[in-house]
């Protein structure tokens, strides 16, 4: 089963100036349960090619689909619908909301996603529980060092149950130990809920888990690879 579908994405920024072309007739398939690296120098397009399949950002041209829907003929509130009902994000910078505790972030999506209180405490408190952070349920971000908080922000993608995981760069901040135990959680989920994560990334931590290696040139795909692991 295809969860991401891009055919021909073109992305050009400044164009009636002097035009960037971040990306140049991406063609790229995701399927289900895959752990994908999306690699490449600084500005070769991977954070732009994350935006776009993550409905953060449109493309100048061509066709995406995730989870069997074409987002770009979807107005803006349907995408942030969408990406809310769909889409499970992993960022460098976790934003997580300060004034909340670890239990609040991860159950703030499911709150304004309408789902009644047991059923959100329930689902936290797995989610707590998989990511290794069970007594860790009333610690604001500030009281959690920087590999729980990603940890967190980790749960917190996962509480919609969303299609696939986007992480952008989410080993970026961390030190050497965090960065393993983060893999782990995340190698772990995807091998035994079959959850697919597509990163971005220059770590060569992450690069060496994936079973995936995509590499991105000057917005053009050079090479997808497969590894055995």
């Amino acid at each position: 089963m295809n969860v991401i579908i891009t055919k021909g994405i073109e992305k050009t920024y400044n164009p009636k100036t002097i035009p960037v072309h971040a990306l140049q007739g991406v063609d790229l398939t995701i399927k289900k349960g895959e752990f994908t690296a999306i690699v490449g120098p600084s500005g070769s397009g991977k954070t732009t090619l994350l935006n776009i399949i993550g409905g953060l950002d449109r493309p100048t041209s061509g066709y995406i689909e995730v989870g069997g829907k074409d987002i770009s003929k979807l107005s803006d509130n349907q995408l942030i619908d969408f990406r809310r009902e769909n889409i499970g994000f992993v960022f460098q910078a976790y934003n997580l909301i300060p004034v909340l505790t670890a239990k609040e972030n991860i159950e703030f999506i499911m709150l304004l996603q309408g789902i009644p209180k047991a059923q959100r405490d329930k689902r936290t408190l797995e989610l707590l529980h998989a990511v290794g952070l069970d007594d860790k349920i009333n610690k604001r971000p500030i009281e959690l060092s920087g590999g729980q908080q990603q940890r967190v922000a980790v749960a917190r993608a996962l509480a919609s149950k969303p299609a696939f995981i986007l992480a952008d760069e989410p080993t970026a901040n961390l030190d050497s130990l965090s960065t393993v135990n983060l893999l782990d959680i995340m190698a772990n989920l995807n091998m035994q809920e079959h959850i697919t994560f597509v990163f971005s990334t220059h770590d060569q931590r992450v690069i060496d888990r994936a079973r995936r290696v995509v590499t991105l040139e000057d917005g053009v795909i050079s090479s997808d690879v497969y590894v055995d692991q």
